[in-house]
């Protein structure tokens, strides 16, 4: 026999078939089921591509097969679906020899690709249960996961009329989060942002590119100076040619840095935040997919930037106090501090040790003497991430000292002090610059503003002292967040589990694992983010602790949830698995 010929086997009689009318045999290890229909035999794949429900239990009418338990339709020939978000059913090659049916099933395509165009399905149609059975067969091969992050990435970019929204900032958040998971946990990590993704696009227009400017040598100065002007009118068309023209160009990866946070610290506190935490998780997620991915990803932040409300047009920041023109001032003095600073660390004079005096001075009720604090601190040597980090670390305090008694809705303007603090650190730590150091003066005001969330102040746990196993209290965390109220409750296991020697590394998996449990916020996976972000540069294991406690205090606020989408994962994870769902 040819090789084409041995791979067919005999699975059964033709007067069997026929007697029955559907016969179910298992070839090879797969189970086939063979249909008799209009004189002619079928042979596909008895598992249901959706659900994995028996399809011998199903209808054959007009050459279509429809499963009976969601309804499934495939055309019996060739297992082509009528029902996307089922998926094609597997048909197998059949013969007829001697009256008896042979068929073939073996693999006729390679199944990781056709999992990849299945992903892409699930992002076109918004399909979480096709997305996760993409992602659990795709991450059995680690060179997919840089793909399917891609994937992602090129989807949420092209086919969101206002561009990078919150989807893409989700995804970009997790693939953060994703290292310091547990192995068995990434895979939901990138489900959950890829399921982001395709519901922050459902039902937009696409978003056509802009060719660069015909003239490929126009200077990235220019390119950023006119970037600038056009922000400034609110020209987004405009703002995107000068972008996708800089890519185009050669702009590094420092430079086009430097141009767009520059302009998104020409103006205060852009739309609370978002712009500059926006553009921070654009240059991170670069870094996972490439650079050549640099001119869809960067050119999609242009809307946010022309259209951001600026806090200028805010009164909170113009009365009772005028905080605007405070920062004016500080910012026509702020090259002479920096360059004053730089001397001193050029002399090798002795290193800043003035960051807890500073966020005292953060956390008080006077902007003017916190702005001369920032500037005092630059001057005596203080290095622009040092203060920034300074500024994160207050705003993580004004998480973890919120109280209840606030309204629920006031977790989100401490959240977005907090991550658009560690945007400008982190966009600092990448690509320092004089005009996004304006940036850390701008998260200073804001933590300013939110000192009525801290009247009165919720205390910060103290550790307890005592021989509990540290294993224990993480199993206690599990269960207090599956109940509700449990704020001030949470923060002191942290804090507890810290006290007791508990490993950093195995209580940030946890918060991770939990913070995937609940249905996809975005918000709650901004502030987790940004502090394991943040928790990665800090020393002090005080800070380290205060800044969990913010985190998991406000994960608690915000528990439990449905958890939907954690049940569609769990699905797809026992269809992975092979598991019958239906018995």
């Amino acid at each position: 026999m040819s090789r084409a010929d041995s791979e067919f086997v005999r699975a059964a009689s033709v007067i069997e078939v026929e007697k029955r009318g559907c016969l179910t045999v298992h070839v090879a290890g797969q189970t086939v089921a063979i249909f008799a229909h209009d004189d002619h035999f079928f042979a596909v794949d008895n598992r249901c591509p959706h659900m994995g429900f028996p399809l011998d239990r199903g209808t054959v009418g007009d050459g279509i097969l429809t499963c009976h338990w969601h309804h499934a339709r495939f055309d019996l020939e060739s297992g082509g679906t009528f029902d996307l978000w089922a998926d094609d059913v597997r048909s197998f090659p059949l013969e007829i020899r001697d009256d008896e049916i042979w068929v073939d099933v073996s693999e006729r395509e390679d199944p990781f690709e056709r999992q990849r165009r299945r992903l892409l399905a699930g992002l076109e149609r918004n399909i979480p249960l096709v997305i996760g059975k993409a992602v659990l067969k795709l991450a059995e091969q680690e060179e997919n996961l840089r793909e399917m992050v891609r994937d992602g990435v090129e989807f949420g970019a092209g086919f969101r009329l206002d561009g990078w929204g919150s989807g893409l900032t989700v995804l970009s958040a997790l693939v953060n989060v994703s290292p310091f998971l547990r192995q068995r946990d990434r895979p939901q990590a990138l489900y959950h942002g890829l399921s982001a993704v395709a519901a922050d696009t459902i039902g937009s227009a696409p978003r056509f590119g802009i060719w660069p400017l015909p003239d490929e040598g126009v200077p990235v100065a220019t390119l950023r100076r006119w970037f600038r002007r056009f922000v400034e009118v609110r020209d987004a068309e405009g703002a995107e040619r000068c972008l996708v023209s800089a890519v185009a160009s050669g702009a590094d990866d420092m430079q086009m840095a430097d141009m767009l946070f520059a302009a998104a610290t020409d103006h205060r506190y852009l739309q609370s935040g978002h712009v500059v935490d926006f553009t921070n998780k654009a240059f991170e997620v670069l870094d996972v997919v490439g650079w050549e991915y640099a001119g869809t990803v960067l050119t999609s932040l242009a809307r946010a930037y022309a259209n951001a409300e600026r806090m200028e047009e805010a009164n909170a920041w113009r009365n009772p106090e005028d905080l605007v023109k405070l920062l004016e001032d500080a910012f026509e003095r702020l090259p002479a501090a920096l360059a004053a600073g730089c001397r001193r660390q050029t002399d090798g004079e002795e290193t800043w040790s003035g960051r807890q005096a500073l966020v005292a001075i953060l956390l008080s009720d006077s902007p003017q003497t916190i702005v001369e604090a920032l500037l005092q601190s630059l001057n005596d040597g203080a290095s622009c991430v040092e203060i920034a980090s300074a500024v994160s670390y207050a705003a993580a305090l004004r998480i973890a000292r919120f109280h209840t008694s606030n309204e629920f809705s006031d977790w989100d303007t401490a959240l977005h002090t907090f991550t658009y603090a560690n945007a400008v650190e982190q966009g600092l730590r990448r690509a320092p610059s004089t005009e996004l150091v304006r940036g850390v003066f701008d998260a200073a005001m804001s933590v300013y503003l939110d000192r009525f969330l801290n009247i009165p102040a919720a205390a910060l746990p103290r550790p307890e002292p005592g021989d509990t196993d540290p294993g224990e209290i993480l199993a206690q965390l599990a269960e207090m967040l599956d109940r509700q109220q449990q704020v001030n409750e949470a923060g002191s296991l942290v804090a507890h589990y810290l006290s007791s020697g508990g490993e950093l590394d195995a209580l940030l998996a946890e918060i991770g694992r939990l913070l995937l449990r609940e249905d996809r916020d975005f918000h709650t996976i901004q502030t987790i983010e940004a502090a394991l972000r943040q928790v990665q540069f800090l020393r002090d294991k005080d800070e380290i602790a205060n800044v969990l406690v913010a985190a998991v205090r406000y994960l608690a606020a915000h528990t439990p949830t449905v958890r939907a989408q954690g049940q569609t994962y769990l699905i797809a994870q026992r269809l992975h698995r092979g598991e019958e769902l239906f018995a």
